[in-house]
């Protein structure tokens, strides 16, 4: 029998469909030069400090003194964020409530998350609110893959990293939290989450 008692979702890519292609696949006019924004400009990294802390108009303001002639599309990155945001992922909110209902774990989100901008997706989606507790990097100002990010939801909530499972869609993340002995599921699809969780008797 499996021991788990507890379960961590990531949020975005697992519960919430969160892309930056919903702003930007038509925004320029060549797939060459969207490229060249999210490797050069407004990459994963540059949006990684703000998962960690800092404030989107500092991000902003900043990198528009470093790349003037990209003004808009940097502006545009926070200024039309809701846009990125496609809603629910349905079918994982789905199990996410099948989980709950059964009372049999305590449930947790640890997300990689602006903190002014999860206020956000907290007034949208009501299932935010259904979670035992939850560990935002914004507000933390540290972020996965860093073990210390992991480190403090075990330590806040009293969770065990032999008892727990962690969801991610992120690989790095996913490795990062079974180097703390957290068993984990590499999210790709809610019908592979369900086998996987079936696999682990949580389900």
């Amino acid at each position: 029998m499996s021991n788990i008692n507890t379960i961590i979702f990531d949020l975005g890519g697992v519960l919430i469909d969160w892309n930056p292609m919903y702003v930007y696949k038509d925004y320029f006019e060549s797939e060459e030069k969207r490229n060249y924004f999210f490797e050069h400009i407004c990459t994963s990294e540059w949006n990684e400090e703000q998962d960690a802390g800092r404030s989107i108009v500092e991000a902003t303001q900043t990198l528009i003194a470093q790349f003037p002639d990209w003004e808009q599309p940097i502006r545009d990155y926070y200024g039309r964020w809701t846009d990125m945001l496609n809603g629910p992922i349905h079918e994982t909110v789905a199990l996410f409530r099948q989980l709950k209902e059964l009372n049999k774990y305590k449930m947790y989100a640890l997300t990689n998350w602006q903190a002014d901008l999860f206020n956000i997706a907290l007034v949208r989606y009501d299932f935010l609110h259904w979670f035992d507790g939850r560990v935002v990097s914004g507000e933390e100002k540290m972020r996965k893959p860093f073990p210390e990010f992991y480190q403090l939801l075990l330590d806040r909530y009293n969770v065990k990293p032999g008892e727990a499972l962690f969801i991610d869609d992120n690989l790095r993340n996913v490795k990062a939290a079974e180097q703390l002995g957290i068993r984990s599921i590499h999210f790709k699809s809610p019908q592979q989450l369900l086998e996987s969780l079936k696999d682990f008797q949580a389900l």
